[in-house]
């Protein structure tokens, strides 16, 4: 398995990538502010397709691991309905879909939410969020938008014989395994290993790295686990993110699409061709995730008609539009 020495993290650390500017916000014609990343797009045979900044540097995924994190579990013996399958590789709004279906997990193994090792939140959702304040309710595990994946890894205990306490330590089975599958998907060791902000282990990877593995996923045969993954997510978008969210809308838009977000500016795509996609916007800016995504969307021949869909909102003064948020002349074609 692989290994990181302190030392080696500690030098990943110290240097800072060559990032370079991804989207631009501009308001009457002026560029106000710029947004800085990296990005890559492979094409299926793993050569490089689209490639900006320095997407061979080691950074954390985020909740873009999820769905590489849900083939270890059913390698590992999980056995769950599609839409539940979609919700282990969510980071979910925090509907009642989605908190429910998270209980159901836990239920059908025997289990309740004291099993959850993940850290309490209120639902990610705005909506979901301010339905859930109304109701006069509180930070839980369930609504925190991990609870699916949460309640995923303590089945797989269960179904093992692994010990539920502790599953979220890096040495327990089940991460052994996490971080083992990873490595196989992505084709690289991890580069760092922290902790996520839910409590699972976290490992460093490039852009390079994950967009490969998102074009496995994409691409691969449904009777695979990494086939079922990706059904899972395509069939039930709305599990994976919500009503409103733009990874839920860029998979409804684009037949065969895989895409899944992760904090701090994170987007991966994965084409059922097998090309892979991945963006990491250096100052963690949300919002500026899906312009340059949808850019090089275009810039590969995926049907613009469909992207349309999802542009941004534009700059408003006064209350009309007087710019727009765009993605920025990046592109270094190979």
């Amino acid at each position: 398995m692989p290994q990181v020495t302190a030392a080696a993290a500690a030098q990943t650390a110290q240097r800072t990538p060559n990032h370079v500017p991804l989207v631009e916000q501009t308001r009457d014609g002026l560029v106000e502010s710029i947004h800085y990343g990296s990005l890559i797009a492979l094409n299926a045979d793993g050569s490089s397709a689209i490639e900006a900044g320095e997407p061979d540097a080691p950074m954390y995924p985020r909740s873009s691991l999820k769905p590489l994190q849900a083939v270890a579990l059913l390698r590992a013996g999980l056995d769950i309905p599609q839409n539940l399958l979609a919700l282990t590789a969510a980071s979910h709004s925090g509907s009642k879909a989605h908190r429910d279906g998270a209980a159901e997990i836990l239920a059908l193994h025997g289990l309740t939410e004291a099993a959850l090792g993940n850290s309490t939140d209120l639902p990610y959702g705005v909506v979901e969020r301010e339905e859930w304040l109304r109701a006069g309710n509180g930070p839980t595990q369930l609504a925190q938008n991990c609870s699916g994946k949460h309640a995923s890894m303590t089945a797989v205990c269960v179904i093992n014989g692994w010990p539920v306490e502790g599953y979220l330590n890096p040495e327990h089975p089940l991460q052994v395994l996490v971080r083992d599958t990873i490595t196989e998907l992505t084709g690289e060791d991890a580069a760092a290993v922290s902790t996520d902000g839910c409590g699972t282990p976290l490992f460093a990877h490039s852009l390079h790295g994950m967009a490969r593995a998102y074009g496995r996923l994409a691409a691969a045969d449904q009777s695979t686990d990494e086939g079922k993954v990706a059904h899972a997510m395509r069939r039930f978008p709305e599990m994976v993110a919500g009503e409103g969210r733009d990874v839920t809308a860029l998979m409804r838009a684009v037949p065969g699409l895989l895409a899944k977000d992760g904090f701090e500016g994170l987007q991966l795509v994965g084409l059922p061709d097998g090309r892979g996609v991945a963006v990491k916007i250096s100052d963690g800016g949300d919002r500026a995730r899906m312009p340059v995504t949808v850019e090089v969307l275009r810039q590969l021949g995926v049907d613009g008609g469909s992207l349309d869909t999802l542009q941004s909102p534009p700059v408003l003064g006064g209350g009309l539009p007087v710019g727009e948020l765009r993605a920025a002349q990046f592109f270094s074609k190979n």
